[in-house]
């Protein structure tokens, strides 16, 4: 009898990682089971693709209260003070990977590979494999920078054994280069509505997959330099994903809830600016705030050399953010003109990218709020309209409960409506991260094809164009300000800041005016401190801003793998249980300790799988913990 897969409304079955069931083990005949020879190989792609977008339910665990949180794109505690939550993990790694997403594309190499091998071929069926090869590549590197070690020959019917991560990136490095070299840019194509990223095309898959080896390489560029540079090398040499038209990605889905939902979509997600991206954008580039925002803002922007009112019993100073203990009441004086894009202002209610969510309330358009006494008495009322400040995250303890405007939804910058409302098209690799890549490997002496500065203004130059600000992208090149990290724009600017600079606050509480030095933080991670303005760090802390809002993944993983950009440390006005390492004592320096490093693995593997999970835990180098980190990320 010939093997048999049931096929039901576009998606194709097959057995998850824990089954003992073969994917095509022989069924009874049913007029909605189709066979091997029949079933066609797009239908694996396109279940796989749409599947990884993340139906709500996940993003809102895995892309919000995970990535965006560990990347630092949004304000926000649970992983960022070394929290973990088993059920989010587990809908992610079982429902998600192994019952969804990775299972089908799997099924999809399988399907294809077979297929060729009987002699059962379409005019595009080679294509189609490699294509499900490259996509798989992606998904397994998206796993395994999440957990760690994870199987590399999964989906066989049997528990799988699990690999390292060193061996599972050599994997997926030989993947993209084999897949990459073995497409037909010249064959015919299938329905192209069954490839929601690129229609089939085929150049585009091969720039993609190229580039995404230069991802990959890159990664291992401190835990295995050598390994790095020749795959880097390799890979640049190819054509590449540089042009705006090939963006990998995927088109939201609006009114509806299903995996084409946009990822940050949920109403009760503030997705409030971070002090990480706040400390990178502020100052930064010398474009002026006047000269972006409206008229009737004018008189709320503040002079270049104000830091804001001091409060010091209501906002934490227990945090080496360097403004710790100011309320910026009013705008800055320049600012990078994306900010204003991908947040969006306190108060400026007429803007249409305004975000009103939560619709049940009038939370969002309430920016009037209270900083009040152990007694609840009004010790200072605070009008947050045309202000632009960020929160630090961890434990504010009771000064947190005597502020009611620190992390209230109408008195922080919030994420502009074009990335709630599932209007939007989420990115999974765009050009400027191609460039970025490229800037980093000419700093590190690597060949590649073009000088640092080309490929590092080529990655400003997309950015901005994306976001539609390219009329400041001259004047943003070449600035020499530096932001509250110390670091500007400049590719020639490498002039390293002071230790302090001296800043106009006014007391909170008196309103008397005085002077201050603030200090540019110290990065204990990077060059042991002691530098904030080198090209490297131009580099990432470009990349982070780029990626934001839709890679928080990449973000996260740069700040593993380099210690870049600068993330402050979580608030500690009381300990955290879940980062023990963060004491009073040493909050004012960064430690590798102080930040997340992994997931852990869902409690459902070791009770599945007790085998692999051992092998899995052996190979991860430490305890399961989420502050262990992975092979790649660079030491302290």
């Amino acid at each position: 009898m010939k093997r048999i897969i049931k096929y039901t409304g576009g998606l194709l079955l097959g057995a998850t990682l824990f089954s003992g069931c073969s994917k095509f083990e022989e069924v009874n005949t049913d007029p909605q089971l189709v066979t091997e020879d029949q079933v066609q190989v797009e239908y694996f792609i396109n279940n796989s693709l749409i599947g990884a977008q993340q139906d709500p339910h996940i993003a809102e665990r895995i892309f919000v209260l995970y990535w965006k949180t560990a990347g630092r794109q949004q304000f926000g505690g649970g992983i960022s003070s070394g929290g973990y939550n088993d059920g989010w993990s587990s809908d992610y790694y079982g429902g998600g990977y192994l019952g969804g997403w990775l299972n089908a594309i799997n099924s999809g190499v399988q399907v294809a590979e077979k297929q060729i091998a009987d002699g059962n071929i379409k005019p595009y069926s080679n294509n189609l494999l490699q294509i499900s090869r490259i996509w798989r590549a992606y998904l397994m590197s998206e796993l395994t920078d999440n957990f760690g070690p994870i199987p590399i020959n999964a989906f066989q019917g049997v528990n799988p054994e699990f690999s390292d991560v060193k061996t599972v990136y050599y994997f997926m490095l030989e993947e993209l280069k084999d897949a990459s070299a073995k497409l037909d840019l010249e064959a015919a194509k299938p329905e192209t509505k069954f490839d929601q990223a690129y229609g089939f095309d085929y150049a585009k898959w091969q720039k993609y997959a190229n580039s995404m080896r230069l991802r990959l390489a890159m990664r291992l560029s401190e835990a295995d330099p050598a390994k790095a540079k020749a795959e880097f090398e390799a890979a640049a040499a190819l054509p590449l994903l540089t042009a705006d038209g090939e963006t990998f990605q995927v088109a939201e889905m609006p009114n509806s809830w299903n995996s084409l939902t946009g990822v940050m979509t949920r109403e009760w997600n503030s997705f409030m600016l971070s002090a990480t991206m706040n400390n990178l954008v502020k100052g930064l580039g010398g474009v002026k705030t006047a000269d972006q925002v409206p008229a009737a803002m004018h008189a709320n922007i503040k002079p270049a050399d104000y830091v804001g009112l001091k409060f010091q019993d209501h906002f934490t100073m227990m945090t080496n953010d360097p403004t710790a203990g100011y309320w910026l009441d009013g705008l800055p004086n320049a600012i990078d003109p994306r900010a204003y894009k991908a947040y969006i202002i306190p108060g400026d209610f007429n803007n249409p990218e305004f975000n009103g969510y939560p619709s049940w309330d009038n939370t969002a358009e309430t920016t009037v709020r209270n900083l009040v006494d152990a007694a609840g008495a009004v010790v200072k009322t605070l009008d947050a309209k045309y202000t632009w400040n960020a929160p630090v995250n961890g434990d504010w303890g009771v000064k947190g409960s005597k502020n009611q405007v620190r992390a209230y939804t109408g008195t922080i910058p919030r994420h502009a409506n074009k990335f709630r409302n599932s209007t939007n098209k989420r990115i999974f690799f765009a050009p400027w991260e191609t460039y970025f890549l490229l800037a980093e490997a000419a700093v590190r002496n690597w060949t590649v094809p073009m000088s640092g500065q080309e490929a590092y203004e080529a990655g400003i130059d997309a950015s901005f164009a994306y976001w539609g600000v390219s009329s400041f992208a001259s004047t943003y090149k070449a600035s020499t300000d530096y932001n509250n990290a110390g670091t500007s724009v400049s590719w020639a600017h490498t002039v390293e800041p002071p230790a302090t600079h001296t800043m106009k606050f006014t007391d909170g509480y008196t309103n008397t005016p005085g002077t201050v030095e603030i200090k540019y933080p110290v990065n204990n991670l990077y060059k042991n401190g002691t530098v904030r303005n080198d090209l490297l760090t131009k580099i990432i802390t470009q990349k982070f801003i780029a990626q934001t809002p839709w890679l928080p993944l990449e973000t996260w993983s740069d700040h593993r793998r380099l210690g870049l950009p600068f993330f402050e440390n979580p608030a500690i006005e009381n300990p955290l249980v879940n980062m023990p390492d963060l004491t009073a004592a040493n909050y004012m320096t960064s430690n590798k300790r102080f930040f997340p490093q992994r997931l852990k693995y869902p409690s459902s593997l070791p009770a599945s799988n007790a085998a692999g999970y051992a092998q899995a835990v052996g190979f991860l180098g430490g305890p399961d913990e989420v502050l262990t980190p992975l092979w790649w990320a660079k030491q302290p």
